[in-house]
């Protein structure tokens, strides 16, 4: 039973998702539709919880100060709505739910930062799409010459 479930999962999710954890700073980019017109939207933010990682509900929630007020927003990972999610930095955190952010601002709100390769871990969702298409063609059965 477990394998249907598997299948079906699969089949909601994106090829590639970048492995967002708490504590990381990341630029999410939204598909926003207003009437006919369709634009993306960034938001720029600390990320405080993450959820159902592995499957395809994995959900992140995303918090910044805007204008002095805390503006928090959650995004399915998986959705097609969320066009690109790149990560800027990663702080070190013990924790999955970073609860204790919200009271903070200044200089106790900042984290420390970890050192991590920003270019292995931020592929680009349509460079990993054309590789995996790239491979598939690779796989085709060649032609026998005489």
């Amino acid at each position: 039973m477990s394998t249907i479930l598997d299948q079906i999962n699969q089949s909601f999710q994106k090829p590639k998702v970048v492995g967002v954890k708490s504590g990381d700073n990341v630029r999410v980019h939204q598909k926003i539709r207003e009437g006919n017109k369709e634009r993306i939207q960034v938001f720029n933010g600390l990320v405080i919880k993450t959820s159902k990682q592995g499957g395809h509900l994995n959900r992140i929630t995303v918090r910044r100060i805007a204008s002095g007020v805390g503006v928090e927003k959650s995004f399915l990972l998986h959705s097609p709505l969320v066009t690109k999610v790149e990560i800027t930095k990663r702080s070190k955190v013990g924790r999955n739910y970073l609860s204790y952010m919200r009271s903070r601002t200044g200089k106790s709100a900042r984290l420390s930062g970890i050192e991590f390769n920003k270019e292995a871990v931020n592929m680009d969702n349509n460079q990993t799409n054309l590789a995996t298409k790239d491979a598939e063609s690779d796989k085709q059965p060649l032609e026998k010459s005489d």
